[in-house]
């Protein structure tokens, strides 16, 4: 289900180099939420363990990613891309078992710069899985309909050429986000197959198709940086130190910020005009997409800063036609694009009655100090409880009292 080890999306290599420059001491532990409470079986999870152990082990980096990695990505330092020719995942940090409300408890523990890939690989993994061997009604209503076996590739790939005509139409640039939920690494394929000849296609963040289709892999900062700076130099001004820290890897490439780890405002009083002028734009990734877009434009006028010089990169839960609702509102105004994820590699119409897992895979500790995700949208708060409840205080979003 994983075929290489660029299968997996480009931030978490990016990321994998920084905290090697940066915190190669640090360890790490990330655990799973099942937001839409779907069941696993026993069954589910020795296949699980068996591909963990036994398949994504053996993965390594080949001579013609090596060289491709070197020539495409010239923001990778070669002392990074020989650590990832030398690079084995390892399965001991990974503890996966069913708990007795059929729910997967799944943690990964190890040394930051290693156990940061599994996160990707073990997301799609799972959903793969998951509409293999437990809801695999939708393989079985293309038999009864007299199709090929595999012939709902066709039938997506016509969705995504339709997907494309509409983006394309909008001119809406747009890039493709959804590994981490794929139904499929086929799936995902065909998508990305049809969509690189679509005009306002920008590229892929799956590192593997973006090679083998030829088209640019792309990608931003993910909260995890940002959360594990908060717990190795302070959660206060961890935006800000994430940020700083980023340039300092990168001098300038991958300038997306990510704005909203700790809510969008706190970000904004870090976000000062050196980084304003450094980073090429910001992400948007939870909270009322127009509302932001009015906030950020804000913020690069009262700086002094052209916003049309800059752009904001929408990818949250994006379909085709909230990309176009929200582009028409940028027009004239910033310049936008957009990461849609699952909308192209699991969509929900064409999948009706089978729609994808609502899951994650989330940073919990870095030496063994509690991290948080808070964002812009309710209810999407990760972390430990009391971490939680401290992290909304210091950032001035709920009292003490009134954050449980």
């Amino acid at each position: 289900m994983i075929r290489s080890i660029l299968d997996n999306d480009l931030y978490k290599l990016t990321m994998q180099m920084a905290v090697l420059e940066l915190f190669p001491l640090a360890s790490a532990e990330y655990r799973f939420t099942n937001r839409g409470k779907q069941s696993f079986t026993q069954a589910f999870v020795d296949e699980l363990r068996r591909i963990i152990d036994e398949d994504i082990s053996k993965i390594t980096l080949t001579e013609d990613e090596y060289v491709w990695l070197r020539k495409e990505c010239p923001y990778f330092k070669p002392s990074y891309i020989e650590y990832l020719r030398n690079y084995r995942f390892d399965p001991g940090e990974v503890d996966v078992k069913l708990t007795k409300d059929m729910d997967l408890d799944l943690t990964i523990k190890g040394p930051w710069h290693s156990s940061i890939l599994w996160e990707i690989v073990l997301m799609a993994t799972i959903s793969e899985l998951y509409f293999t061997i437990i809801e695999n009604e939708w393989m079985r209503k293309y038999t009864r309909a007299n199709y090929e076996y595999n012939s709902y590739l066709s039938e997506y790939g016509k969705l995504m050429s339709s997907m494309c005509e509409e983006l394309q139409n909008s001119n809406c640039m747009f890039s493709e986000f959804g590994t981490r939920r794929r139904r499929s690494f086929n799936i995902q394929e065909m998508a990305v197959s049809v969509l690189q000849n679509c005009a306002t296609f920008a590229g892929t963040s799956n590192v593997y198709l973006a090679k083998k289709y030829g088209v640019k892999p792309t990608g931003t900062i993910g909260h995890e940086w940002i959360m594990g700076n908060s717990a190795l130099v302070g959660l206060r001004n961890a935006n800000l130190f994430a940020l700083e820290n980023w340039v300092s890897v990168y001098k300038g490439n991958l300038g997306i910020a990510l704005s909203d780890t700790f809510g969008s405002e706190p970000f904004f009083s870090s976000f000062d005009l050196k980084l304003s002028k450094i980073y090429d734009g910001v992400r948007h990734d939870s909270g009322d997409p127009i509302k932001f877009a009015d906030r950020v434009i804000q913020h690069y006028e009262n700086m002094g800063i052209d916003p049309l010089t800059k752009v904001i990169v929408f990818s949250d839960s994006l379909s085709s036609a909230n990309a176009i609702r929200i582009k028409e509102q940028c027009q004239g105004r910033i310049k936008c694009i957009f990461g849609i994820g699952t909308s192209i590699t699991n969509n929900h119409d064409f999948f009706s009655d089978s729609p994808p897992l609502n899951m994650v895979i989330k940073l919990h500790s870095i030496d063994d100090i509690p991290v948080v995700k808070l964002s812009d949208d309710s209810g999407k708060e990760t972390g430990d409880r009391d971490a939680i409840r401290v992290a909304n205080y210091i950032f001035g979003r709920k009292g003490l009292d009134d954050c449980f």
